[in-house]
Parts: structure tokens; C-alpha cells; sequence
């Protein structure tokens, strides 16, 4: 994987010129391919760090909906933590996947104009096929990554109105009032976590794929 960027390519970063970006990459021989690639596991792990934290957060919940004394003061920051970083993690994931798209797009434009550069008919419908190929699994991909991003707001929208509910009501009495949203939330936190499996699935297969 990339994970070493010298500061040519921080600067083009930062002053938000992808092409040049990927320019200064090609320079050195890591192509718009490679930098895919990265990019692809980089939002695989920006997943599976996602699942674990949902976890987490589930597990704070079912804590507190199982309290049975002590300070409750306590597990309600532990909550409201675990909302907190569930919420950076998903930002996270969702700034990966739009990385992902950025250089799947200039990739995908490159790869369409230099079929135009063939002189041989037999090699440039080779590559044609194999651009639709590519295509097609990279579309599967990312429409597996947007479902399972999509799973998200819902379920941070709920553990921030539990944590907000709890902040102003906290005693015994509130914790019993969110048994129900509980039951909700286990249930969307449950299928979240389903469809990041998938997206890791899809992003492993893809890996494979663009390395064949």
C-alpha cells in the first residue's frame, strides 16, 4: 500500500489538484490502478474499524439498559462517548469511500480516451472488455459501500437522541423509557454491521480482481 507521501504529493492534496496529484504518482511509476487499490483497502479498514465501534457502542448501550445501580453518570459518558466516536468513524468511512470514487472517475476517463490510441483492433478490444469488466465490478463495490454508509445515519441519529434524552432525564425511570428504542437500535445497529460485511466482502473481491 501507499503510505509514505512526500510533499509534492501532500501539497497537490491540499491544494485539491488530483490531476496533478496523480501526476506527480505517475512520475514516479505508481499508476491511477495502484492508487485505486490503496484507496479501495483503505476504505475496507475505514469499515471494519466502523463495525467494531458500532459494536461498541452497542454493547455501552446494552450496559446501560441492564444498570442495576451505581453511578449512573458514568455510563451515561460512556455512552455518550461511544456515540462521539461512532460518529467520527463513520465520517471516516464516508471520506474514504468519495476517495475511492475521485480516483475510480479519473481512472475510468483515462482508460476510455487512450482506447482511442490503439492501432491494433485486437489489443484495443481486449482492453475494452476488460475496462467494462473492471466497471461493472467497481459499480457492485460501491454500491455495496454506499448501502452499508447509508446504514449509519440512522443509527447515530437514534444513540444521539438517547444520549441527548438521557442528559436531561438522567435517573432509573429514563433508562426504562428507552427499553423500546433499544430494541430499535440493537435491530439497525445489527444490519449495519450485515452490510459492512458485505462491503468488505465486495472490497476484498475487487482487490483481487485489480491484482490478477
Amino acid at each position: 500500500m501507499i503510505k509514505i507521501i512526500p510533499a509534492l504529493f501532500a501539497f497537490t492534496v491540499l491544494t485539491g489538484c488530483q490531476s496533478a496529484y496523480y501526476a506527480a504518482w505517475e512520475k514516479v511509476g505508481v499508476e491511477k490502478r495502484d492508487i485505486m487499490v490503496d484507496r479501495v483497502e483503505d476504505a475496507k479498514e475505514s469499515q471494519e474499524d466502523a463495525q467494531q465501534q458500532f459494536s461498541d457502542a452497542l454493547e455501552q448501550f446494552t450496559h446501560l439498559m441492564n444498570y442495576d445501580g451505581g453511578e449512573l453518570q458514568d455510563v451515561y459518558e460512556e455512552l455518550k462517548d461511544q456515540y462521539e466516536e461512532s460518529n467520527q468513524a463513520a465520517t471516516e468511512v464516508t471520506k474514504r469511500i468519495n476517495k475511492v470514487q475521485s480516483v475510480a472517475d479519473a481512472l475510468f476517463d483515462e482508460w476510455e480516451t487512450e482506447l482511442d490510441k490503439y492501432s491494433n483492433p485486437d489489443l484495443r478490444r481486449e482492453s475494452a472488455n476488460k475496462l467494462k469488466d473492471t466497471q461493472r465490478r467497481y459499480a457492485s463495490l460501491l454500491k455495496s459501500m454506499r448501502k452499508a454508509e447509508a446504514k449509519m445515519e440512522p443509527v447515530l441519529s437514534a444513540l444521539q437522541d438517547n444520549v441527548l434524552y438521557l442528559k436531561h432525564n438522567l435517573n432509573a425511570t429514563a433508562i426504562g423509557a428507552l427499553q423500546s428504542e433499544f430494541n430499535g437500535v440493537k435491530n439497525d445497529i445489527n444490519q449495519l454491521i450485515a452490510e459492512m460485511n458485505n462491503a468488505i466482502k465486495e472490497s476484498n473481491a475487487f482487490i483481487s480482481s485489480m491484482r490478477d
